[in-house]
């Protein structure tokens, strides 16, 4: 379709939609055919705030078989009347399941044969399997957790997503690689966008921050091993401040350290994966709740993330496979709907506080081996 513009907005499409945007928003002009044949652009003004107008206008313009789009360009702004709607698929109910189930099973026999035994056997599994069934729960309990705000955050503002799915790993230090949700809409506006990102980290920490701090209760400070092979957790900022007000001490210290219950492991693995989700780029939680702050110039704080991610890789190299997925993952971030409607300040706050429990809960050596 080749572009057509008119100062007169004499189209076909305009017959149905002048009626709709009366009081709602002023038209210089229209292009028929913009964005390789796909929509019609109107440029103008708003007449009214762009939240209200977008909430009365997207219902009609969809039951036209319509998606609307609010964009500003330069000092105008623009209305994009894109020829398709958005029909998500039914969710799979059983897969949820069988992958949590999976999951569990994973994550149990991932703890006996790293941490819960020095070498296999069955009475060794039955003895361990009540610690390792209490490292599970938890763990399990803390992504689901995190999950479900999302799912739930999001279902609120009207979009269309996928149940939580665990993934199960048993080649992984905790046996799983997370769960993830998928978004089958495309967020209204960048409100919604950092509203339904921030759900998850904050519905994980919930669950993470009691779980930690009664496995630290529950953890022993005991001389290292003098001999042997043995794995040490990374501090964050929260966990080593966790450790000192409950044990009384900064550990790990030269000669003792905190030998971690298993409510302990799950509460440090639930705050290890929030700081991972919380990384401000692309699609991560963080680059989410980054791009409703920054908008397009998120894209250049991604291009940073990513060279730090490569330099801490020196410290531990866990950190060059993370900076490999954001780049071929996540460079790109999928716009809003609406990219005009602000932020309230409220919402400021809660990205700012989230970024804030980045730092806390950032570790820079996750995992180390001593011997």
């Amino acid at each position: 379709m080749d572009e057509r513009t008119s100062a007169y907005a004499d189209t076909d499409e305009m017959t149905w939609m002048s009626p709709l945007l009366r009081g709602f928003f002023e038209v210089h002009d229209v292009t028929v055919g913009a964005l390789d044949g796909m929509a019609t652009r109107l440029r103008g003004r708003f007449l009214t705030s762009t939240e209200r107008a977008y909430k009365m206008l997207a219902p009609q313009f969809a039951a036209r078989g319509r998606t609307l789009m609010f964009r500003r360009e330069e000092d105008r702004d623009v209305i994009l009347s894109v020829y398709w709607v958005n029909r998500p698929k039914p969710n799979n109910n059983w897969l949820p399941v069988l992958l949590a189930m999976l999951t569990i099973v994973s994550v149990i026999a991932t703890y006996l044969l790293m941490y819960g035994m020095a070498e296999f056997s069955w009475e060794g599994a039955r003895a361990g399997l009540g610690e390792a069934a209490q490292f599970a729960i938890a763990l399990v309990g803390i992504l689901l957790a995190h999950e479900m705000g999302h799912y739930i955050v999001a279902r609120r503002q009207g979009l269309a997503v996928t149940p939580p799915y665990l993934i199960p790993f048993p080649f992984s230090p905790f046996g799983t690689m997370g769960a993830v949700i998928r978004m089958k809409d495309i967020p209204v506006n960048k409100r919604a966008m950092l509203l339904t990102g921030a759900a998850g980290p904050i519905s994980g920490l919930i669950v993470a921050l009691p779980v930690v701090i009664v496995g630290l209760f529950l953890s022993e400070v005991r001389p290292l091993p003098e001999v042997g092979t043995y794995m040490v957790e990374g501090n964050s900022l929260l966990y080593l401040l966790f450790k000192y007000l409950i044990h009384g001490e900064w550990l790990p210290s030269a000669t003792h350290d905190v030998f971690m219950h298993p409510l302990a492991f799950a509460g440090w693995a639930g705050l290890l994966v929030t700081s991972f989700n919380l990384i401000p780029a692309g699609q991560l939680d963080g680059g989410h709740i980054a791009y409703a702050l920054l908008d397009d110039k998120a894209r250049y704080l991604t291009w940073g993330i990513i060279l730090a991610l490569g330099a801490l890789g020196v410290i531990w190299p866990g950190w060059w496979l993370w900076a490999g997925l954001v780049f071929f993952f996540s460079r790109t971030q999928q716009e809003p709907l609406d990219t005009i409607t602000p932020l309230r300040r409220g919402e400021i706050a809660i990205a700012i506080g989230l970024l804030i429990m980045l730092v806390l809960t950032f570790t820079p050596m996750p995992l180390r081996i001593v011997s």
